[in-house]
């Protein structure tokens, strides 16, 4: 699978977080904590993982069925935003942005912000 096909529901993304955060981690590491935060079983959490090792997002090492991520956080934010930009708004950044900034209520500082963002896309 390329790392642009990989998507990633919620419960992939709070182990993915745990990795993003920590760059390595023993399995049964991030099953105690998940199992902490979240409530899910060890077999639960043991499935997720394998899960995200078939999909590519994570790459399992040994000794100790270590993982670590193996896409970017910022990667998978790329990839999501654009398929809810598909989903949502026919591909169209533009009409979300108008719809999304209509119902905002931004500072000066903000405004100057996003200014300054298009400005740096200009070149």
């Amino acid at each position: 699978m390329a790392t642009s096909d990989i998507r990633l529901h919620e419960g992939e993304l709070n182990v993915m977080e745990l990795l993003w955060s920590n760059k390595v981690l023993a399995a049964r590491d991030i099953s105690k904590i998940i199992k902490e935060y979240i409530g899910w079983e060890k077999n639960t959490t043991y499935t997720v993982i394998k899960r995200l090792i078939d999909k590519g997002a994570i790459k399992r090492e040994e000794p100790g069925f270590l993982c670590r991520a193996a896409i970017s956080k910022k990667t998978v934010q790329t990839i999501e935003t654009k398929a809810l930009l598909d989903k949502v708004y026919n591909g169209s950044l533009c009409t979300f942005l108008s719809d999304y900034l209509k119902n905002q209520d931004l500072s000066r500082a903000e405004i100057m912000e996003l200014e300054r963002i298009i400005n740096d896309q200009r070149f």
